[in-house]
């Protein structure tokens, strides 16, 4: 495996931290991977302002991983499937989207066969951690403030309700981008409301029982403030449903 270490920079008039990053690119796809160290974080509405779907808060450790630097892209997706089902197709570095869950896995199927990495979709359990920059109470993917929101999310007050080239805004904690915003994105659990009061403390899988929806993160350029929070989840479209706004990440287990 070939790794870099990438510093990032976030400047502000006070002062200026640096973030040291553990990256990885997939050669076939140029796709770009971040290390996620493990951890435990509370997971759920921490901020007491969020849907029921999102309680009880409760802790949860997940084992490291690698995790998208980005959501996967049309150029990417074409270079493996060979067509492009997107309904905003202005680029090769626009999300893909109009994908449902059924799709992301034969996707999944396919690149594995090249790389035989054995890459997925995250949990939502891992989702969480990595979008909230490694389990931080964190309300947005790299702020809790809504005034600096469009420094990091394509929502609906900025967006212009279509997608953006990925990477454009400010990464989170971690070096990611996008995860609030842009599109939402498919994870590996089947979607239940009251999963939270169930859920297992270790890498969490979500239910055991087929259930009628796979979970979605994030929120999308359609969505306002309240939907692109780091612990809002979703079940509203069917795994075999295709929407414009919906699209997906991929991660891989730590060697």
């Amino acid at each position: 495996m070939t790794v870099g270490l990438i510093f990032l920079l976030f400047g502000c008039t006070a002062s200026r931290h640096e973030i040291q990053l553990k990256t990885w690119g997939e050669p076939f796809t140029g796709m770009e991977f971040v290390f996620v160290n493990g951890g435990c974080y509370m997971m759920g509405d921490n901020f007491g302002d969020g849907y029921e779907v999102e309680h009880p808060v409760h802790e949860v450790c997940v084992n490291g991983f690698w995790m998208g630097k980005y959501e996967v892209t049309q150029g990417q997706w074409e270079k493996v499937m060979g067509t492009n089902p997107s309904h905003f197709r202005n680029g090769h570095d626009y999300p893909v989207e109009t994908v449902n869950w059924d799709d992301a896995q034969e996707f999944v199927r396919k690149l594995n066969q090249i790389n035989g990495k054995g890459f997925r979709l995250p949990t939502e359990a891992e989702w969480e951690y990595a979008a909230r920059s490694g389990g931080k109470k964190e309300k947005w993917a790299g702020t809790n403030k809504e005034s600096e929101l469009g420094e990091y999310a394509w929502y609906v007050v900025n967006s212009g309700v279509k997608t953006h080239p990925v990477g454009q805004k400010r990464a989170n904690g971690l070096g990611l981008y996008d995860m609030s915003g842009n599109v939402w994105e498919w994870v590996q659990d089947w979607y239940d409301k009251s999963y939270y009061k169930e859920s297992p403390r270790d890498n969490p899988v979500g239910p055991n029982r087929l259930r009628t929806y796979r979970a979605v993160r994030g929120g999308s350029c359609y969505d306002g403030a309240q939907n692109v929070r780091t612990s809002n989840r979703s079940g509203a479209i069917g795994p075999r449903a295709r929407n414009p706004f919906t699209g997906f990440r991929l991660v891989f287990a730590a060697q």
